[in-house]
């Protein structure tokens, strides 16, 4: 069983809850959404897989997760970047966090306190097919665009994330 670490909004732990009570409660929990971007400055996505719980075929940023009850946020991050997306050997600089609310489908409700995490990287990329269905390099142009005419094809914390943290300026 999953456990989400329950948070304050100055994300003070306050306690734990199993991940999915959190989700239908709407409890305010920690996470991480982490931007992995290459040397020509765009942004790796991933198309969330069919196998998730939510948001399934939504395109995201590289990795979103939440960090085990005493577990680090970069060294979580770093354990997601591995399960879902391959990579390896990637240093993380925390780049800021917000805390948003949005409804989702299958009557859930992500209310996180988001650590945002960026990283570069030139490697392979192997995804886990449970986690994501496909990937690809966006420039921060084409996110913009395609966020502004289509923004439903996007989930609701990378959105945010992208537009909060000016990844497109």
């Amino acid at each position: 069983m999953d456990m989400v670490i329950l948070v304050d909004e100055q994300d003070k732990a306050i306690g734990e809850m199993e991940k999915m009570e959190a989700h239908r409660l709407g409890i305010l929990h920690r996470a991480f959404s982490v931007f992995v971007i290459n040397s020509r400055g765009e942004i790796l996505l991933q198309q969330r897989a069919l196998a998730k719980y939510h948001s399934v075929v939504l395109w995201t940023n590289t990795c979103c997760s939440h960090p085990f009850p005493g577990e680090e946020i970069k060294n979580a991050a770093v354990r997601r970047l591995k399960e879902e997306m391959g990579l390896e050997n990637i240093s993380l600089t925390h780049s800021g966090s917000f805390i948003y609310r949005a409804e989702l489908d299958q009557g859930l409700i992500e209310h996180e306190f988001d650590h945002v995490l960026v990283g570069i990287y030139e490697g392979h990329v192997s995804i886990t097919r449970e986690e994501a269905m496909d990937y690809c390099y966006k420039s921060m142009h084409e996110i913009e665009e395609n966020i502004s005419l289509y923004p439903t094809r996007y989930t609701p914390w990378f959105r945010i994330a992208f537009h909060f943290h000016n990844y497109s300026k």
